[in-house]
């Protein structure tokens, strides 16, 4: 007995791996994947005491048919007993398959056991260390692809509160013309350019960018460009706007020919005031110029994305003396406008000018309802951030707690 108790102390490790032996899995069930599009099973069961990497589980599965027949097991896959574990933020709390701890393993189709929507299959657990195994009771699931997502669901609730949102400013705006907006000082300034051509008795140069009217930077230039087309018409200043792309060209005649007609100068109207030249982005380049150095403008609108003939177009306009205000998101290029510009609209404040220069309350609501998101959003990072931290420091359940909790809405 003395002997028996010594080799138990000295051998602490064989004296702990005692008491664990292989023993099958409690509450294993099969059940179909949620949240997916059909074609796989899910399964999960609790942990068991002892787990480690040497148990290894094999999942094996079967075809069911009618009357509880069950058909050949095939095995799908192999992996340790001490992984496949549900995680925080696998999940949201509202759509678990398991509680966190648990087991969970996924089974999709595969070649070597397809599988098919609306049949019936079988699933067991075989843990096995060495020689010894344990098996599973058998549990049945059907695949079946869902309508909804229902782990996607947070992101449904804060389209509609942002929709929400967007709709009271709107609202808001309607009731209240005079709604504050912060001052863009280049958009200020688009009256005194107006007002210099008209004085000067010379031309203002507008000028889309370099897309097409499927990028927004360009769509953004072209209902500026209904707006500055507004002032010139109550001016009588000339408008020049040089394309090269002819649909862009198309576009702009059209919101050029109704910014005349809302400003009650139909007749003032002109035809040639938007012109194709060449879709070559440097004889483009070359064209324009030689319009600043010949007809010299007053004022120059540099909208929309451009790329490397920025610079070249700008220089020539400073060195003519222009007023130049330009403005895109094309952040490579905003250095060579703000050094050779007037002024420049920087990313956001592209798509902001037109609802800046109109006031128009759906325009004006929209803004304002795109700010109070991006107010809640930072909102949500700061409170982030900080339970984050207090997770780190602080080690408290209920700390750990909320935290998971805020995660399920990521």
């Amino acid at each position: 007995m003395i002997q028996l108790l010594l080799l138990l102390l000295l051998t602490p490790g064989a004296a702990l791996a005692a008491p664990f032996s292989l023993s099958p899995p409690e509450q294993f069930r099969a059940l179909d994947t949620p949240n997916d599009a059909g074609k796989s099973i899910s399964l999960v069961w609790k942990p068991s005491p002892g787990e480690n990497k040497d148990w290894k589980v094999q999942v094996w599965m079967a075809e069911s048919g009618a009357g509880g027949a069950i058909g050949e097991f095939k095995k799908v896959m192999e992996f340790p007993s001490n992984t496949r574990y549900l995680k925080p933020g696998d999940f949201p709390w509202w759509a678990q398959p398991a509680a966190k701890g648990d087991h969970y393993v996924k089974v999709p189709f595969s070649a070597a056991f397809p599988l098919e929507d609306g049949k019936p299959y079988a699933a067991k657990l075989v843990i096995r260390e060495g020689d010894q195994e344990v098996a599973s009771p058998v549990s049945e699931a059907i695949p079946e692809p869902n309508w909804f997502n229902l782990a996607q669901a947070n992101n449904l609730m804060f389209v509609v509160a942002f929709t929400g949102v967007l709709l009271a400013s709107i609202r808001a705006a309607r009731r209240n013309p005079h709604v504050y907006l912060r001052r863009i000082a280049g958009l200020d300034a688009v009256e005194e350019a107006i007002g210099r051509s008209t004085e000067m008795g010379r031309p203002i140069l507008y000028l889309t960018g370099a897309g097409d009217m499927g990028e927004l930077p360009t769509i953004a230039a072209t209902v500026i460009l209904g707006e500055v087309a507004k002032r010139v018409a109550h001016y009588d200043t000339t408008l020049k706007v040089p394309h090269r792309d002819p649909i862009v060209m198309a576009v702009c005649q059209e919101v050029v020919k109704e910014a005349y007609v809302e400003a009650g100068r139909p007749d003032a109207y002109r035809e040639d005031s938007n012109f194709f030249i060449t879709s070559d982005q440097f004889s483009y380049t070359a064209a324009v110029d030689g319009i600043m150095l010949r007809e010299k403008p007053a004022a120059n609108f540099f909208m929309g994305s451009y790329f490397a003939e920025s610079l070249l177009l700008t220089e020539t306009g400073a060195s003519t003396g222009a007023i130049q205000i330009a403005g895109t998101d094309s952040d490579h290029q905003l250095p060579f406008f703000v050094t050779t510009c007037d002024y420049t609209l920087i990313g956001e404040e592209l798509y902001a000018a037109s609802a800046y220069l109109s006031r128009e309350p759906v325009l004006v609501g929209t803004l304002r309802g795109q700010d109070v998101g991006k107010a809640l959003i930072m909102a949500a990072l700061v409170l982030g951030t900080t339970l984050a931290t207090l997770g780190v420091l602080v080690q408290t359940d209920a700390v750990n707690y909320v935290l998971d909790l805020f995660k399920d809405f990521k």
